[in-house]
């Protein structure tokens, strides 16, 4: 007699409702088995079919590091869309290819961390490819979109788990596991937590990622803003994965906890759910967590909440349900929309009756370190296909009507006896390397041990030198392979690209005697020429080898030839992006590197009707006094070059936007670690002087007319109505904007506010309506003297038109609002944090756990404003909460100290706080000042009768 086949248990049932499925799943789980969930590569639980699950699949503009797949371009060109329905569409086919390559490969993962929803506040960032805007409103527009397509239309089940990075303030890649930034409550709420919430509410979220940096002094692995802010946003569970090594660095780098059992306990705590550390080994926080409970820091009831939340993803996933979503993978509608997408990313800055070109009829110089170049960044896939500038512009107007010349410096590299550096030919490839026909693999890559060693000889070889800017460079032998250095330390001609963490494809030329030496960025060494081949020389070695550098021509000599002899001079200029401003490594500034300006002033003067097309992960600033026409458009993926031609020929009319502001000079930017974008006039929002380009800056080869703007007031928003006509003779889209002013704000607001924008697609002539309904939310801002957020009275202006400065139409309407109040410093007092102002301090942690204090920058002297303080009838008193050492002074309006109150013995530590108290006669409503002297922290202050 068969036995009967035992009931599956209720979390496989997809009838349940999720909560109960995943608390019978818990509930099976042992307390051994829930810990090893913690790690990034959960494994499996075979007595309950429960497989391996690991957190973390990179997929920022496609599916990256799993080999080939469909690239779509860098995140900030998708934020130059301004099109989140485009934007939808490509997460839609990320997702899908996601799918399709995990049925094929198991490593291939459903969590995908992306997209990064970090404001692009600063331009010099390292990780400016990675953001959508530096704009809240256009950030979480985009960023919804691509959360709503990586999620699926299915209603049930999830082609894939997006998590949001990185949570919070995070814009700088300078010592980025030490900075902290400082952001005051105004600043947090209405611009760096709001992508992120308006994102996570829109509800396609599966979680988020905390950034490296601290916060207010407090690092984000820690922070109470998982619990306090996120995780009250929405009733889905959210997964908190910690970023690589993160939870080590607490300890390690940040020295904020004294033990990694501490560290770990309070990070999950404080809503970590999965620890990405130490690789696949998931023994050491395993371990740690392990004795974390054995020492009474952590509970079982806190594992089981991490837990649950990876199980509620992993449900939403469909993995236990027999849910099939095959996906797809480099399908026509994959490839066409990446060309759209790279087409609708190019932004025309400039235009003085130049483009578009005419194919047939216009030779073309196509000249630049970028011309013939496809770059791929950190979070790119592998290309299946490419398309340069050059191979665009060679199909779209024909091969004889385009020459080119890539402007690199020829080189040869002479050693002190005579000989020089000799690349050995292609054909000396170890036969794996070569392709059916016998030609070089073009995927070769860096770090190869299996090819030839660079050599020296009585024949050198050409080499092709760029510098990429800040003296540093690459060296290309003819057959286009860059010279890297592998792991045995030896030279070689091995790269199809400069690339990986740390890049073995750079170099630096320094002066030294009458020669040069020739150094080594990725391991910091210097060449040498040995018997055995040429390599870095070891630490210990001797003197390295001292190159004579002879110039057989220089770059812009070609660039000039070919734009003599050209109708139109195209110039691709811009940035490699593993070089000179990426992840670990910020830019130092705006400028093109040298080594471009030089090509672009050499083809201005041998052709006056030269077309600057940068390709660029970040903006620059640039000299276009004498440049007939100037394009934009971040590394468009695999269809860069087709996309690029196609605009140049007028196929497509541009309509990018740019989704940051272009300054005119380095002087214009506040400093990388200055996050007070309120108080520092930072972004479109409060940058007083005049940009090289502004925020939403963008040409078109048509004209557009605005009118009939309209406005209603209604109550709960204000509907807002334009009109936008297509006065010229091309079917173009136009990328209708609306901004908010407040004309008589209390406190400091921004100049204009994006609150609403629409692509259109117009024909010649065509008029369409564009309806825009603005929550009064929207003309909200965090009031700091209540704690929470308000609308002002009185009269706002409504701004619609082609940019943040190109207004077409305006009109004001009048809010009700709630009228501002003073403080009631009576009853609530001054949390030193709650400043209208400030000048000289930082925020910093009140305590590990939560709060804020304040501190005089670098333990000097700083200052505090608090406006319009109620001290009703009068006090008597002042209260101070303070650790450290120093005095605080308490100052009403402009007069004199009113009191000056110093602990007397040093505190033990920064959090031992005491409560000090003096004699302080007030009444009525006054200004309060307070100012700090030493290294103390403030962080409270109390009146009383």
């Amino acid at each position: 007699m068969t036995e009967p086949t035992p009931p599956a248990p209720p979390f496989r049932d997809p009838s349940l409702p999720l909560a109960k499925r995943v608390d019978d799943l818990l509930s099976r789980l042992t307390l051994e088995e829930k810990t090893a969930f913690l790690h990034q590569f959960a494994p499996a639980v075979e007595r309950l079919g429960v497989a391996a699950f690991r957190t973390g699949q990179e997929a920022l503009h496609g599916v990256a590091w799993m080999g080939p797949a469909t690239v779509f371009p860098q995140a900030v060109g998708l934020g130059a869309t301004w099109n989140p329905d485009l934007v939808r569409r490509v997460g839609e086919a990320v997702s899908q290819e996601a799918r399709a390559m995990r049925a094929r490969d198991e490593r291939v993962g459903l969590n995908v961390w992306a997209p990064v929803v970090n404001l692009l506040r600063h331009p010099l960032w390292g990780r400016n490819e990675e953001g959508y805007s530096e704009d809240p409103k256009l950030t979480s527009a985009i960023a919804t979109a691509y959360t709503r397509g990586l999620r699926g239309g299915h209603p049930v089940y999830w082609r894939t788990a997006p998590v949001l990075k990185h949570w919070l303030a995070h814009n700088n890649e300078t010592n980025r596991d030490t900075t902290s930034s400082s952001v005051r409550p105004r600043v947090l709420h209405e611009y760096d937590l709001r992508a992120f919430r308006e994102t996570v509410e829109a509800g396609a979220v599966a979680g988020v990622m905390p950034a490296y940096n601290l916060v207010n002094g407090r690092p984000n692995h820690v922070s109470p803003y998982l619990r306090e802010h996120l995780r009250t946003w929405t009733d889905e569970e959210l997964l908190v994965c910690s970023d690589a090594g993160a939870p080590s660095n607490l300890v390690d780098s940040e020295h904020y906890f004294a033990t990694h059992e501490e560290a770990t306990a309070a990070a999950l705590r404080a809503g970590v759910d999965s620890f990405t550390d130490h690789g696949t080994d998931s023994s050491t926080i395993v371990g740690r967590v392990r004795r974390a409970l054995e020492r009474g820091l952590l509970t079982e009831a806190d594992v089981d909440a991490a837990v649950r939340r990876q199980l509620s993803v992993r449900f939403r996933l469909g993995e236990f349900d027999a849910h099939d979503d095959p996906g797809a993978f480099d399908t026509p509608e994959h490839r066409a929309l990446a060309q759209e997408a790279a087409e609708q990313a190019v932004v025309l800055l400039k235009n003085d009756r130049l483009l578009p070109l005419a194919p047939g009829a216009t030779r073309l110089a196509v000249v630049g370190l970028l011309a013939d170049e496809c770059k791929l960044d950190w979070y790119s896939g592998t290309l299946i296909r490419r398309s340069t500038p050059l191979e665009g512009l060679r199909e779209r107007f024909g091969a004889g009507h385009v020459e080119f010349a890539e402007g690199v410096d020829r080189i040869l590299l002479k050693t002190r006896a005579g000989t020089f550096l000799q690349v050995p030919a292609a054909e000396d490839a170890p036969e794996e390397v070569r392709g059916a026909e016998g030609a070089l693999d073009p995927a070769l890559l860096a770090g190869r041990t299996d090819l030839p060693p660079l050599t020296t000889g009585a024949a050198g070889t050409e080499l092709a030198l760029a510098d990429w800017g800040e003296g540093v460079l690459t060296l290309r032998a003819p057959d286009g392979r860059y010279l890297s250095v592998a792991e045995d330390g030896r030279l070689r001609a091995s790269a199809d690209q400069p690339g990986g963490w740390v890049v073995q494809e750079t170099f630096r030329l320094e002066p030294h005697g009458d020669g040069h030496l020739l150094r080594h960025t990725g391991t910091g060494r210097h060449v040498t020429v040995a018997a055995d081949g040429v390599r870095v020389a070891a630490p210990d070695e001797g003197d390295p080898e001292v190159f004579e550098l002879v110039v057989v021509e220089r770059g812009e000599e070609a660039v000039a030839r070919a734009a003599a002899r050209a109708d139109v001079v195209v110039v691709v200029a811009g940035n490699d992006p593993h070089i000179n401003g990426r992840e670990t490594e910020d830019r130092t500034t705006l400028r093109l590197p040298g080594h471009q300006e030089r090509l672009l002033r050499a083809a201005r003067a041998a052709n006056p009707d030269t077309v600057l097309a940068l390709v660029s992960s970040y903006p620059y600033a640039v000299d276009h006094a004498d440049l007939p026409a100037l394009l934009w458009t971040a590394h468009g993926g695999q269809a860069a070059g087709a996309a690029l031609a196609r605009v140049l020929a007028g196929d497509v009319s541009p309509a990018g936007r740019l989704p940051q502001t272009w300054y005119a000079d380095d002087a214009d930017l506040p400093g990388l670690l200055d996050y007070d974008v309120i108080g520092g006039r930072q972004t479109y929002l409060y940058f007083e002087g005049t940009p090289l380009f502004p925020f939403g800056h963008g040409l078109s080869y048509a004209s557009f007319a605005y009118g009939g703007l309209a406005a209603r007031v209604g109550e709960t928003a204000v509907h807002v109505s334009f009109t936008v006509t297509n006065t010229g003779d091309v079917t173009a889209d136009e990328v209708a904007q609306l901004y908010v002013r407040a004309l008589d704000p209390s406190v400091p607001r921004p100049r204009r506010e994006l609150v609403g924008h629409r692509r259109l697609t117009l024909a010649p002539g065509e008029t369409a309506e564009a309806d825009f309904e603005v929550p009064l939310s929207a003309f909200a801002f965090w009031d700091v003297a209540h704690g929470r957020w308000r609308v002002e009275p009185g009269p706002y202006a409504l701004l619609a038109g082609a940019s943040s400065e190109d207004v077409r139409l305006r009109t004001t309407v009048t809010l009700d609002g709630e009228p501002a109040a003073p403080r009631p410093v009576l009853r609530r007092g001054l949390a030193a944090a709650d400043f209208d102002e400030q000048s000289g301090v930082e925020i910093v942690d009140r305590t590990k756990e939560a709060g804020d204090a304040v501190t005089p920058a670098a333990g000097r002297t700083g200052e505090l404003v608090f406006r319009r303080c109620d001290f009703g009838a009068g006090v008597a008193e002042v209260t101070v909460t303070v650790a450290g050492e120093g005095t605080v002074e308490v100052l009403l309006d402009d007069g004199p100290v009113l009191a000056a109150l110093t602990p007397g013995a040093p505190a033990s530590g920064p959090y031992d706080y005491t409560t000090l108290g003096a004699p302080a006669a007030a009444r009525g409503v006054h200004d309060v000042r307070l100012r700090l002297r030493g290294p103390l922290r403030l962080a409270h202050v109390g009146f009383s009768g």
